[in-house]
Parts: structure tokens; C-alpha cells; sequence
């Protein structure tokens, strides 16, 4: 079993979007020393604590700051896009950092509609998005007798290619084309067991894959005390009861008290929603880590963590591949 890394480019409070892109180009390169298998990266818009708008091009900042670990989407937001422009700018990262680049596949926009019409242009009610990742997948493969429409670069280049999500949709999608599985548990875990469950019994094998492959994506908020880690963890549960209010902004400060700040009966909507988190000291992270491994038993992990202080973060991060690697994961 990998392990991976999911990193939102993250603006704190205080910094600016040009050291937030800084911030994660060092944590890449940290973590490429940590042994992390792979640095995704996730498209969101209208966001202003988010610096990864323009996915593609951060992958490629990012590759080509590092030498060894694959560096991807999770995800680009395809209904945002056409097929075939994505192939081309993931087939172009594909032949400038060969067997290195990921695209991961999300349905969602990432952003409130105001700004997906701004996006698209136009909106549309049908539901595209199981014809649109054939037609990606086609472009990316090798060219067929007959064909016209080419993605250069991008054709021939077999970018590997997963579906992300956080429901049954997703799962079934993915088993059906014989694609691996990358679930968004960190935030939204209700159907996890579910998505699991469907996934493995209908994989069919595919060119792309032979056998089911399941990520299961982890918080994790590690410090050498559990006082500490529970202060930097205040950051994640300020941030996203802003964002159910409808008031998203850049990464908060942590707190003493996240009881003074956010409501109680919203606090427990964002515990609820961030449960599959490990948190606290290196030993009380790796059996909180161990028993998720037990529960879901994962082909892969994939941890992230909205931490406000940058030099925190890599350490939380170091600290979650040392319990990892414990448990037998495979560093990279």
C-alpha cells in the first residue's frame, strides 16, 4: 500500500496566493522526501483560500520542482472543461514529466453556480459526465483507424486516469470502465462502506486497469502533543462552518477555544463531516490511522490537512508517513 498526499494550496490568513503557491511547492518537496507516492492537487474557484484554480498549471510548477513523486489532479472538475482541451494540457505535463503525471476526474464544479455559468458559459441540466470521461480516455489512448480529432499532445500518452467522489455514482462509474477510485472521505464520508462495497464487486478489468484499486482520503492534524494537534485542527473547523454559512475566505488562524468560535450545533455538522481524521500525538495517529486501514482496508491512502502555519503542516505530514510506514506502508 501507497501513500499519497492531497494539498488545496491552502491561503492563510495574513500570507498571500504567491507564498501560498511557494508553500506547497516546499511541502512537495518535502514530501517527496517523506516518501508520499503522489501530490494531488484540487481545482476550485471562487475560493479565496484556495491558490489551485488553475490545476494544470500548478501540477506543473510543482513537477517541475521535484524529481521523483507523480504529481496530479484530485481532481480536475470536468464538467468545467472540454475533453478534449483537458487531454491536451494533461497529455503536455504527461510528455514534459514522463510517468509522473495523475488526472483525477471529479463531477462536481467546485464552486457555487454563479461561478460555474461564469465558467462554462452555458449550463446544461442532462448529465454529460460518463460520456465525457470515454471521450477523455479516448483521446489519451492510442489513435484508432478512422479517427480525425486528435488531442496533440495528449494522444498516446495513457495518462493514468481516476474517478473522484463521494457517493455511489462515482463508484459505480469507476468499476464499470475499469478505472480506479480515489473517495472523498475526508469530507464527506456517509457513504464510504457503500461505495467501497459496489466498487470492488462490479470492477470490470479494463485496458487501464486489471484489478480494483480503492483510495480512501484521511485529515490528519499530528504534533508532538495532543494539545497541539487539536489547536491546529481549530483551523479546518473555523474554515469549513464559514463555508456551510456561505462565507469561505482565507485559512484561519488557529484557536484555543474552537467552542467560542463556531456554533455548537454547526461544530458537530463539521465533526460529523470530517470524522475520518487521525489527530493528536505520532503514537494516538497511528492506531486511530491503523483502525481506519482495519475498517476500509484501502489499496492506497491519500491524508491531507488544512493547516494554517506551513512548517506545522509538513511536520504533521512527516509525522503521518513515519506512522504509515509503521504500519507497513511502502514509501516511495
Amino acid at each position: 500500500m501507497k501513500y499519497s498526499l492531497l494539498d488545496l494550496a491552502p491561503v492563510p490568513e495574513g500570507s498571500t496566493v504567491a507564498q501560498a503557491i511557494a508553500n506547497s511547492v516546499a511541502l512537495a518537496q518535502a514530501a517527496e522526501g517523506f516518501g508520499y507516492h503522489r501530490h494531488w492537487l484540487a481545482e476550485h474557484h471562487n475560493m479565496p483560500g484556495v491558490a489551485s484554480s488553475a490545476t494544470a498549471v500548478m501540477i506543473g510548477h510543482i513537477a517541475g520542482q521535484t524529481t521523483r513523486i507523480r504529481v496530479g489532479a484530485g481532481g480536475i472538475m470536468l464538467p468545467n472543461h472540454s475533453p478534449l482541451a483537458v487531454a491536451e494540457q494533461f497529455g503536455t505535463l504527461a510528455e514534459i514529466y514522463p510517468g509522473r503525471i495523475d488526472l483525477g476526474l471529479g463531477r462536481a464544479p467546485g464552486t457555487d453556480m454563479a461561478t460555474a455559468r461564469a465558467l462554462r458559459r452555458h449550463m446544461s441540466g442532462e448529465d454529460h459526465f460518463p460520456r465525457d470521461v470515454g471521450e477523455l480516455l479516448a483521446y489519451l489512448g492510442d489513435p484508432q483507424e478512422g479517427q480525425t480529432l486528435h488531442a496533440v499532445p495528449g494522444e498516446s500518452t495513457h495518462v493514468p486516469v481516476w474517478i473522484l467522489g463521494s457517493s455511489l455514482y462515482g463508484a459505480q462509474l469507476a468499476a464499470q470502465a475499469g478505472l480506479p477510485y480515489a473517495f472523498a472521505s475526508h469530507f464527506a464520508p456517509d457513504a464510504l462502506e457503500q461505495a467501497i462495497e459496489v466498487y470492488r464487486r462490479s470492477f470490470q478489468p479494463s485496458p487501464w486497469l486489471e484489478k480494483p484499486h480503492f483510495m480512501l482520503a484521511m485529515n490528519v492534524y499530528a504534533a508532538e502533543t495532543e494539545e497541539r494537534a487539536a489547536y491546529l485542527k481549530t483551523t479546518m473547523q473555523q474554515a469549513f462552518a464559514r463555508l456551510r454559512m456561505g462565507q469561505p475566505g482565507r485559512l484561519p488562524h488557529p484557536v484555543e477555544r474552537i467552542e467560542d468560535h463556531v456554533d455548537p450545533a454547526l461544530l458537530a455538522q463539521v465533526e460529523r463531516a470530517f470524522r475520518v481524521t487521525a489527530m493528536g500525538t505520532p503514537e494516538m495517529v497511528r492506531r486511530q490511522i491503523a483502525d481506519f486501514l482495519e475498517a476500509y482496508a484501502p489499496d492506497e491512502v491519500i491524508v491531507t490537512g488544512q493547516i494554517h502555519d506551513p512548517e506545522a503542516r509538513i511536520r504533521s505530514f512527516e509525522i503521518a508517513a513515519e506512522q504509515l510506514r509503521a504500519l507497513g506502508a511502502e514509501a516511495s
